[in-house]
């Protein structure tokens, strides 16, 4: 396996990675808007904490609604924090597979200018004073 194709298999890894992280956002997006629905309907009434409606009460529908909540909390926080890293992961590998790809290239364009200039030196007419 060359350097191109690792490159290459890493970046798609990293964008499905990344693709993965921001469907876990998502996920707990829904889960968070599933908890704050779920604590407002079933508390008759709600203490915030920043933006997240806690009620003291241990009622089963209380409780749920509060780890729905977090649980959804977290899996945005995460979700976000590793869609961003995967990011910045594939366009690292990118970056590498376009420079290794440049030195490929130029490479090559000196072999043909090489080629071109040794083409022209056998085909000019030398031109010899008797």
């Amino acid at each position: 396996m060359s350097v191109r194709e690792y490159l290459r298999e890493k970046a798609a890894e990293s964008r499905h990675n990344e693709m993965s992280a921001y469907l876990m956002f998502i996920a707990g997006s829904v889960l968070f808007i599933g908890g704050v629905i779920e604590t407002l309907f079933v508390a008759e009434t709600v203490d915030w904490i920043l933006f997240i409606p806690i009620n003291l009460t241990s009622t089963p529908g209380c409780i749920l609604g509060l780890a729905l909540t977090l649980s959804g909390l977290v899996l945005m926080i995460f979700g976000l924090v590793a869609g961003v890293y995967f990011s910045r992961d594939r366009a690292w590998y990118m970056r590498e597979l376009q420079s290794s790809d440049f030195g490929g290239r130029s490479a090559v364009e000196r072999k043909k200018k090489r080629a071109q200039a040794a083409r022209l030196k056998a085909a000019k007419p030398s031109i010899s004073k008797p």
